[in-house]
């Protein structure tokens, strides 16, 4: 069990002891995409959807749902981010919006969890605006693009 962090000594689960690790500079990029008609995209891209305006609500939930992954996560810690950015970009040529969200903090651990569920609410958030003139979008391909910092060091998707 011991090669499993979030169990304890009697199987049970457990938030991971930080206390002992050094506080790096962290940082973690993650992507992801809400995949719609190219009808969807060109509302979203003249403002056409009548609940607002997609990518900047979006963007907003995004940066909120970094702030509140322990509330989501079970076992994440509460962290001080130092920013969160977040960019969604229509892609004319995959019809759909990529969301791509980058969270740094300085602490004892990581902060990717915040950076994909920053990408995960804010298609979430899409998802929520658009409903009415679509209802079969997909989001999809949620992932860890970088990370930095911490005892692992970098990552860099392949």
């Amino acid at each position: 069990m011991e090669d499993f962090t979030h169990f304890n000594d009697q199987g049970g689960s457990r938030m991971v002891d930080v206390s002992a690790k050094n506080d790096t500079l962290r940082t973690a990029t993650a992507e992801g995409f809400i995949y719609v008609t190219p009808e969807t995209l060109a509302l979203i891209k003249s403002g056409g959807i009548r609940k607002g305006d997609v990518l900047t609500v979006a963007q907003v939930a995004g940066i909120m749902g970094a702030k509140r992954t322990p509330d989501l996560i079970p076992m994440c810690h509460p962290l001080l981010l130092s920013g969160v950015d977040l960019v969604l970009s229509p892609d004319e040529k995959a019809s759909a919006v990529r969301i791509e969200a980058t969270v740094k903090n300085r602490g004892a651990t990581g902060v990717e969890m915040e950076a994909l569920t920053a990408v995960s609410v804010a298609a979430l958030a899409v998802y929520d605006m658009c409903k009415a003139v679509q209802k079969n979008m997909t989001i999809g391909n949620i992932r860890l693009l970088h990370k930095t910092g911490g005892v692992h060091g970098e990552y860099h998707c392949s």
